[in-house]
């Protein structure tokens, strides 16, 4: 959830980075979880937040260095 936010909120001007660090660390944290690591779906999940987490700190970080020169 907080990776997809990131993506869509990538314009606000920081926010979406901070969801997206959220969602990396998230992402992180519930991949060690033992329950996790038995079930494969909820591991390719965790994968999943990880990998738009990392998305979405991206796209804020290519409307930061776009926006910013033009306030």
């Amino acid at each position: 959830m907080l990776g997809a936010l990131s993506i869509v909120m990538f314009w606000t001007f920081g926010f979406g980075i901070l969801l997206g660090a959220a969602a990396i660390g998230t992402g992180i944290v519930a991949n060690r979880h033992r329950a996790v690591e038995e079930n494969e779906s909820k591991a390719l999940e965790a994968l999943l937040g990880i990998l738009t987490g990392a998305l979405g700190i991206a796209a804020g970080l290519v409307f930061l260095t776009a926006a910013l020169p033009n306030l």
